[in-house]
């Protein structure tokens, strides 16, 4: 599904970090730095981002390079799954996002879920363990690794945040846009089979 030319983009970037963070001599690390011009302009070349967000991208990329790790929680009441309508582009996705250090994977989805949907949560159920650019097509410069689980609606309501727009719930039939980088159909009717299924197992890459 992933174009090849972004695998490589990330390759060069691991490459130019990990030589970056553990080289001494001054002379390959201009090679190093090399490597890493090379990784932008073959992201600039091949995508609409602006050239000022891929260098703050790459100035906050420090250290040996490793995937980043995306948490999302669902929780289905009635064959309906809670939604989050995103306010970076308006479009809903699972109640989630980035993992907090010093959390675990089920903590940050407890978290995620009462801060993007005003609900508390008790995951019970892991779901998939995914690889993003086996599930989504566009370019993105991050490796991101998508631990979803299968929560119980304990309470809560909607309230006003600075990520989300508004909450809702939604059958597969009636779904709204999908925030297509933090979920896909395909991945929501994971959700449905591990609730539906007590001898679903869960799916990784």
């Amino acid at each position: 599904m992933e174009k090849q030319w972004i695998k490589w983009a990330r390759e060069l970037q691991s490459i130019s970090q990990a030589g970056l963070t553990y080289c001494k001599n001054d002379y390959d690390l201009d090679r190093y730095r090399e490597i890493e011009r090379l990784s932008r302009e073959i992201i600039e070349k091949h995508t609409e981002i602006p050239h000022e967000v891929i260098e703050s991208y790459y100035r906050q990329e420090v250290g040996y390079l490793t995937p980043k790790v995306d948490v999302r929680g669902g929780v289905i009441v009635g064959e309906r799954i809670l939604l989050v309508r995103e306010k970076l582009d308006g479009k809903w996705a699972l109640p989630g996002g980035w993992a907090d250090v010093n959390r675990t994977p089920q903590e940050n989805v407890i978290k995620e879920a009462f801060e993007e949907a005003g609900v508390r949560v008790k995951p019970n159920k892991l779901v998939a363990i995914l690889d993003r650019s086996k599930w989504i097509s566009d370019p993105c410069p991050y490796t991101i690794y998508k631990i979803h689980m299968l929560c119980d609606l304990i309470e809560g309501e909607f309230k006003q945040n600075t990520e989300t727009l508004e909450s809702g719930f939604f059958s597969l039939d009636d779904l709204p846009p999908l925030s297509q980088g933090r979920i896909t159909r395909e991945q929501l009717e994971m959700f449905f089979e591990a609730h539906h299924n007590p001898d679903f197992r869960p799916v990784y890459d």
